[in-house]
């Protein structure tokens, strides 16, 4: 008797460690998307005056800027591929 009990609690441990460990990734996953919106919405209010939007205060911009260096890269070579999308698509298949 005592040995079903202890595969049965073996066994209901086993699952939920599973689930813990599937919730726990599923958790992870979408803090890392909410990082991801929270960067580019923070992108937006510092370098809001490329698309239009009100820009901040110079001083807080040029403070801001040293944490904007990979926001700024990604934007100044997206600009510079709008005008050839297709050189771009070229560029990510590796096609000569």
């Amino acid at each position: 008797m005592d040995s079903i009990i202890e595969k049965f609690k073996a066994r209901a441990v086993e699952l939920w460690k599973s689930a813990d460990g599937a919730a726990r990734g599923k958790a992870s996953d979408l803090l890392d998307h909410e990082v991801g919106e929270l960067e580019n919405i923070f992108a937006l209010l510092v370098l809001g005056v490329f698309v239009g939007l009100p820009s901040p205060p110079v001083q807080i911009t040029l403070e801001l800027m040293p944490e904007m260096e990979r926001e700024l890269c990604l934007m100044l070579s997206k600009v510079a591929t709008a005008h050839d999308p297709l050189g771009e698509l070229f560029a990510v298949l590796g096609i000569d």
